[in-house]
């Protein structure tokens, strides 16, 4: 599956610091329990990758259906 292909899969997406100062990113859907762990700055970049992409999907002018792919 690519980035630009859409799908009906569900999951829940928390955000959040563990106790030993990362940054937890854990996936959580059908089948799937996936924790992901970061540095403090390895979550700021990603965090600049995300502002960059919502940002390049205003000026495309396209909105995702509420609900699919959020939290």
């Amino acid at each position: 599956m690519g980035i630009d292909k859409q799908s009906d899969i569900a999951a829940n997406l928390q955000i959040g610091p563990t106790t030993l100062g990362m940054v937890r990113i854990y996936v959580e859907g059908d089948g799937v329990d996936l924790p992901l762990d970061f540095d403090p700055d390895e979550a700021e970049e990603i965090a600049e990758e995300l502002r960059a992409a919502a940002e390049a999907a205003r000026q495309m002018g396209g909105s995702a259906p509420r609900g699919k792919g959020r939290r």
